[in-house]
């Protein structure tokens, strides 16, 4: 199984993610519905983002949490939705790739998944 090592390979990660992501009857919607996402834009910012997660590479510029805020105003973004998230995520570098920075990979979107999930839902009950 191959190493996660290069931008090369978080573009194929990131790439072969959200082409399950955009058929996914759990969370699809959110991105091609709600969010009505241009992917010529999203993936370079994933790309980066991921970027500097794994590699610390500074390379993304962005607010996260800040982009998802109004989403969740919309509809709702629930346990669930990021436990379906995260599944896939595990699954797609699972299936990819193997190694120290594939499991840092999955440790970080726990993570990620965890803070979102709560920030979410405390931002519906204000």
């Amino acid at each position: 199984m191959k190493k996660l090592e290069s931008r090369d390979d978080i573009e194929h990660l990131v790439n072969s993610f959200y082409t399950k992501v955009i058929k996914d009857e759990t969370i699809g919607f959110f991105f091609n519905d709600i969010a009505k996402v241009d992917w010529g834009k999203h993936l370079p910012k994933m790309y980066s983002f991921w970027e500097s997660i794994l590699f610390g590479q500074m390379s993304y510029k962005g607010n996260p949490m800040g982009v998802h805020f109004p989403i969740n105003e919309i509809q709702a973004m629930e346990q669930k939705h990021f436990d379906r998230w995260l599944e896939l995520w595990r699954n797609t570098i699972e299936e990819n790739f193997a190694g120290e920075n594939a499991d840092m990979a999955i440790y970080k979107s726990e993570n990620i998944a965890k803070l979102m999930a709560f920030k979410m839902e405390l931002a519906r009950r204000l």
